[in-house]
């Protein structure tokens, strides 16, 4: 049964550290297969889209997104290649509550990434997708989206 994680808030310095890669051998474990749904089922409990380590204070490159079939994990994941047209879209994050705003990235990227039996694959993402990746490799990174947002808007909580 998994549970659902606390997500760590800004300006949390966790948030501001470089993850580190996962050897294959951690990814054999129980304990990071439980890590792993228990990240997927934080991210939808909380209607998010992408959650990455870091935020519920795990300093690994590991991030779980939705796609059309149902929640994923990457591990380790790279962008191989990002399409030289980009646009403007709006973005929120579940570290930075009630904060929203717009940010220029590649509109089509091509990532690496390990799956759970530490197989590697690729994913080419368009649209959505590629933001939502671009976005939580970022925070492997230690980059919040604020830092190349613009027209940064607060909303009240409801």
């Amino acid at each position: 049964m998994s549970k659902i994680l606390s997500i760590i808030k800004d300006p949390d310095p966790r948030l501001r550290k470089k993850s580190v890669e996962l050897e294959k051998d951690n990814l054999k474990t129980e304990e990071f297969k439980t890590l792993c749904q228990d990240m997927m089922s934080t991210m939808q409990a909380k209607d998010g889209i992408g959650l990455a380590a870091p935020q519920i204070g795990q300093n690994i490159r590991l991030i779980a997104i939705n796609i059309k079939d149902g929640a994923v994990c990457l591990i380790n994941p790279k962008i191989k290649h990002a399409s030289w047209s980009k646009e403007w879209d709006e973005e929120g994050c579940l570290s930075i509550p009630h904060t929203f705003g717009k940010v220029k990235r590649p509109k089509s990227i091509t990532c690496t990434f390990l799956n759970l039996e530490g197989k590697k694959n690729k994913i080419r993402a368009k649209g959505l997708l590629a933001r939502v990746i671009q976005h939580e490799i970022d925070h492997l990174d230690g980059i919040l989206f604020i830092d190349k947002a613009k027209d940064i808007k607060r909303v009240r909580e409801m």
